[in-house]
């Protein structure tokens, strides 16, 4: 299942009423809790609860652990309770995709390099972008194809169509801060984009060529 399956599975679990006042339920304790709390506490049935909980575990936004609430230790302590608390991992589904997380490390990294480096914020920002996207580059599959390259931009929310020797970033990821501001965001983004283009090979590079409803950024084969 691809991440944005994933995502869109863990947030449809919450549609169900039971499913979701588990959740808020568990997530509101400070401690893990156990499967006579958590129906006791959502108002519902044990049985019921226990097959929420584990629905809950499976589209992971529950994590188990396993422990005596007694505290005793050895033989005549009891079997460990399953117990239930909030998952590490972070759910969010928009549409179209934005990747604000990503943007925000970027910014992050480039402002902390201007501050060790004393170079100006902007070049430290894109440096950083240009290191992302290496860093994406390296730890995609060999692309042979601009339908690979279209793939590997697909997973980052670019939305990118092949049309011919070029390749429409149909939306930006960081669409509302690029609006408001363009010069540094579209500058990122077309670092990232080259340095990912470089570091695949294959003779395709970025270029900037703003348009109304899509990103600044186009790709094409063949163009130095």
């Amino acid at each position: 299942m691809d991440d944005f399956s994933t995502q869109v599975c863990g947030v449809g679990a919450l549609a169900e009423p039971a499913r979701r006042a588990l959740y808020l339920y568990v997530v509101d304790q400070q401690e893990p809790v156990s499967r006579d709390q958590a129906p006791a506490g959502a108002g519902l049935p044990r049985h019921t609860a226990t097959f929420h909980l584990d629905r809950l575990v499976a589209d992971g936004l529950l994590d188990t652990e396993f422990r005596r609430l007694s505290g005793r230790r050895g033989p005549g302590a009891g079997r460990p309770a399953k117990l239930y608390r909030r998952a590490d991992r972070q759910i969010a589904v928009t549409l179209p995709p934005r990747r604000y997380d990503l943007v925000a490390q970027i910014l992050a990294a480039g402002v902390e390099r201007a501050a060790r480096s004393g170079v100006p914020v902007e070049e430290a920002v894109r440096a950083a972008a240009a290191d992302t996207g290496r860093r994406i580059a390296a730890a995609a599959t060999p692309a042979r194809s601009l339908g690979d390259i279209a793939g590997i931009l697909a997973g980052h929310g670019y939305e990118p169509h092949v049309d011919g020797d070029t390749v429409v970033l149909a939306n930006c990821p960081f669409h509302a801060l690029a609006r408001e501001h363009s010069a540094l965001v579209c500058g990122l983004n077309l670092d990232l984009v080259a340095a990912l283009l470089d570091m695949l090979g294959n003779g395709v590079s970025a270029r900037l060529d703003p348009a109304p409803g899509r990103c600044c950024v186009v790709v094409q084969s063949g163009r130095e």
